[in-house]
């Protein structure tokens, strides 16, 4: 780790975030194994990461440049690079003081192509990490999302109860059924195998859970468990905490659209970027998106 490099020539990127912890909460959302390979797009609107595995689940971290207290983006074009995750979130961990809001300095590239990480607040040290980089993979598969019909099919769940429903569901089996019916409006997810589980979310019986449905006609998908649990098994503890919604879309096919927000506030202000009503404001978010798509017997019986 040397300091004159990382001060060093000009660079695509340079900027600067204030609560490490939140950015750590975020790239941990989508870390469902040791291993695990990423590929971090730069752009002038901010930082995206994907990550995704056997061609049926992937997931993308957006951190928006207004996450930043400065953001520099120099490169004519988008710059992507590949990137160990477990990596890069430990590297991460190490700027991460608790009860304290940390502020680190992210640039890329280093003279060797690496990625940068510098504390910019401390009188008493300065930490620096340098993460070795790769030419990224081609991403497997086309997330393209597509809406099934004319009406959304979707549903707002609080995080808490979601995932501790999936979590219940490991004991029956590898497969889970999701269906979504109009009348009574109900969301419901089923496991079979090993034994039969069923769980029901009902809108009008429990609000407070189900926080907003939409749909208008019956549809249901079967998905892996190992993939269904890997879009809630990370979930922050702060999400958890405060039980935030996480939202299911059910697209074209059957693909099924999860997403989470997580707050990169600081701690000692993050009161101050809620709204009257308890809503994060969006500056103050970093968006958390995973795709995942249904089984095969079930795909082909929805074309």
């Amino acid at each position: 780790m040397r300091s004159a490099e990382v001060d060093g020539e000009s660079a695509d990127l340079e900027c600067e975030l204030e609560n490490v912890q939140g950015m750590v909460d975020a790239l941990s959302s989508v870390r469902w194994k040791r291993h695990q390979d990423a590929v971090i797009e730069l752009s002038e609107h901010g930082i995206v990461l994907v990550v995704d595995e056997s061609s049926c689940l992937q997931a993308k971290v957006y951190l928006q440049k207004e996450l930043f207290v400065r953001y520099e983006y120099s490169a004519q074009a988008r710059v992507r690079f590949g990137v160990s995750l477990g990596l890069f979130v430990d590297s991460l961990n190490t700027f991460s003081i608790p009860a304290h809001s940390s502020t680190i300095q992210i640039r890329y590239p280093g003279p060797d192509m690496q990625l940068l990480l510098k504390s910019v607040d401390s009188l008493d040290a300065c930490i620096y990490a340098e993460i070795r980089t790769r030419i990224p993979e081609t991403i497997s598969w086309d997330y393209n999302f597509e809406p099934a019909g004319s009406t959304p099919l979707s549903f707002t769940v609080k995080s808490a109860a979601l995932k501790e429903a999936i979590d219940d569901l490991e004991w029956p089996g590898s497969s889970i059924q999701v269906s979504l019916q109009p009348a009574p409006p109900v969301v419901t997810f089923r496991g079979e195998g090993h034994g039969d589980l069923q769980i029901d979310f009902m809108y009008y019986a429990n609000t407070d859970l189900l926080t907003a449905f939409h749909c208008d006609h019956q549809e249901s998908h079967r998905y892996k468990y190992k993939f269904l649990r890997a879009t809630t098994s990370n979930i922050p503890s702060s999400v958890i905490k405060e039980n935030r919604g996480s939202k299911f879309t059910i697209g074209r096919g059957g693909m099924l659209k999860v997403q989470h927000l997580v707050s990169v506030a600081k701690p000692s202000n993050s009161h101050s970027h809620t709204d009257s009503a308890g809503y994060l404001q969006p500056s103050r978010i970093a968006y958390i998106e995973f795709f995942v798509k249904p089984e095969v017997d079930d795909a082909n019986a929805n074309d």
